[in-house]
C-alpha cells in the first residue's frame, strides 16, 4: 500500500551570509524552523532485482529525472543499505517551486522517509535528541565507543546522504527549530519555540539563488569583507543564536522541549522571541541584494510587517504588528510571524487590499515532536 508523507516548508529565522570560500561555497549562520504548510510526497515501493525510480508531480516545473533531490536521496539511501527496489515517487505540489522554504529538499526527506516505511526498515521514531550533538552534518550518535545500534549508524548515514544531496536536506531530518552552519547541512536541534501564526507570502517572482550569491559576492568585494572577517562574525553570531536558545529559552521549557508562551495578566500570552529579545535582531543578509532587484519584494515585506498606521505617523512611531517579517531563503517567499491569529489574518487582508495578486497562507510553525507525528498521513487524513 502506498505511503504517504507530509514534506512540511522551512522558513529562516535570521540568515547571515560569510564572503565566498575557496571550495565556492558560502558560510552561513541560522535558525530554520518547520512550518505546518506542506506538500504531500506519496511513495510505493518494494524489492526487486534491481532498480528502478520513477518520479511525477502534478506541477510541470518538478524535475521528474535524476536531477530531483527526491530522486537523488532515494537512489543514495538504496546504495547505501546495499537494497535493490522498485520505486515510485508522487510529489503534489502545494508549496512554490524555488520560494525559499525548501520544499525540494523537504520532497527528498519526505521520500526516503516513504522508502524506509515501505521497505520496513527501521528508524528511530521521531527526531534526533536536542542533547547530542550534530557534528560535520550528521550526528556524533556513539560517545560511550560501545557498538553502536544498527538503527543509530542508518540514523547517521541518512544525515550524510543529505547533506551530500543539499545544504538544508539535513534540517528536515530533524525538523521543529534548528540550528544551521557551515553552509547550512551542519544542523543542531534547538528548543522549539512555541506554535506561532505565521503569514506565507508566495509573490510569482522567480528570484535566482545563484545570481543572489553573486550579488552578494560583488556587495563583499566592495565592502571589503574577507573570508577570515565574516568566519569570526558568523562563529559569534552562532553562539549567540546557541545562547539565547539554549539558555533564556531553555528556561521554562517543558518535558516536550518547547518552550511555552509567559501568561501576562495585562494582555495576550508573550511570545518567546519577544521575551528573549531574539526577534529584534533577526535579519536575512540576502534582502540586501534581493529587494533592490525586485522593490516588490521589499514592499510585500513592509506590509506584513506594519500595521496601518494613522494618516500622517512619523515612520520611527509606527507600531509593528509582526513579531518577525522577513524574507526566507533567497526568496521569493516572504513570511511574518505573529502573536494571535487575529494579528496574522489582519496582516492577510492588508496585503490582499494593498497587492491582491500576491498569494498568502495562514500557517503555523511547528515544533519537532509534532514534525514527526503529523509527518505520515493516515487514511482519515
Amino acid at each position: 500500500m502506498p505511503t504517504a508523507v507530509r514534506a512540511h516548508a522551512k522558513i529562516n529565522l535570521g540568515l547571515y551570509i560569510g564572503a565566498p570560500r575557496p571550495d565556492g561555497f558560502h558560510g552561513l549562520a541560522t535558525i530554520y524552523q518547520t512550518l505546518e504548510l506542506h506538500d504531500v510526497v506519496t511513495v510505493t515501493a518494494r524489492r526487486a532485482a534491481a532498480n528502478t525510480l520513477k518520479l511525477t508531480s502534478n506541477d510541470l516545473r518538478v524535475p521528474t529525472d535524476d536531477r530531483n533531490t527526491a530522486w537523488k536521496v532515494v537512489e543514495r539511501a538504496l546504495e547505501a543499505m546495499g537494497l535493490t527496489a522498485e520505486v515510485e515517487i508522487q510529489i503534489e505540489k502545494r508549496l512554490p517551486v524555488q520560494g525559499g522554504l525548501g520544499a525540494g529538499s523537504a520532497n527528498a526527506v519526505a521520500a526516503l522517509v516513504g522508502l524506509e516505511t515501505e521497505l520496513g526498515i527501521p528508524t528511530k521514531p521521531g527526531a534526533p535528541s536536542i542533547s547530542r550533538t550534530v557534528r560535520n552534518g550528521w550526528e556524533s550518535t556513539n560517545p560511550s565507543g560501545m557498538s553502536p545500534d544498527p538503527t543509530d549508524q542508518w540514523e547517521s548515514k541518512r544525515l550524510e546522504i543529505a547533506a551530500q544531496v543539499g545544504s538544508d536536506v539535513p534540517l528536515f531530518l530533524i525538523g521543529g527549530t534548528i540550528l544551521g552552519t557551515d553552509r547550512g547541512q551542519k544542523v543542531q536541534p534547538l528548543p522549539d519555540i512555541e506554535p506561532t501564526w505565521c503569514v506565507v507570502a508566495t509573490p510569482e517572482i522567480a528570484v535566482s539563488t545563484p545570481q543572489a550569491f553573486a550579488d552578494w559576492d560583488a556587495l563583499c568585494a566592495a565592502g571589503g569583507l574577507t573570508q577570515e572577517a565574516s568566519t569570526d562574525k558568523l562563529n559569534e553570531l552562532s553562539c549567540a543564536y546557541a545562547s539565547a536558545f539554549a539558555g533564556g529559552f531553555g528556561q521554562g521549557a517543558g518535558s516536550s522541549g518547547v518552550l511555552p508562551f509567559r501568561e501576562n495578566l495585562a494582555g495576550p500570552t508573550e511570545s518567546a522571541l519577544v521575551r528573549t529579545g531574539i526577534s529584534s535582531w533577526i535579519q536575512n543578509d540576502f534582502e540586501r541584494v534581493v529587494f533592490p532587484q525586485h522593490p516588490s519584494l521589499a514592499e510585500i515585506k513592509c506590509i506584513l510587517a506594519l500595521a496601518d498606521p494613522a494618516p500622517g505617523t512619523p515612520e520611527a512611531a509606527r507600531d509593528s504588528s509582526a513579531l518577525v517579517a522577513s524574507l526566507s531563503g533567497s526568496g521569493s517567499a516572504l513570511f511574518g510571524l505573529y502573536q494571535t491569529r487575529g494579528d496574522a489574518e489582519a496582516a492577510q487582508a492588508r496585503l490582499k487590499n494593498q497587492m491582491a495578486e500576491v498569494r498568502s497562507t495562514l500557517t503555523r510553525t511547528l515544533p519537532r515532536a509534532a514534525y514527526w507525528r503529523e509527518m505520515l498521513l493516515k487514511e482519515e487524513d
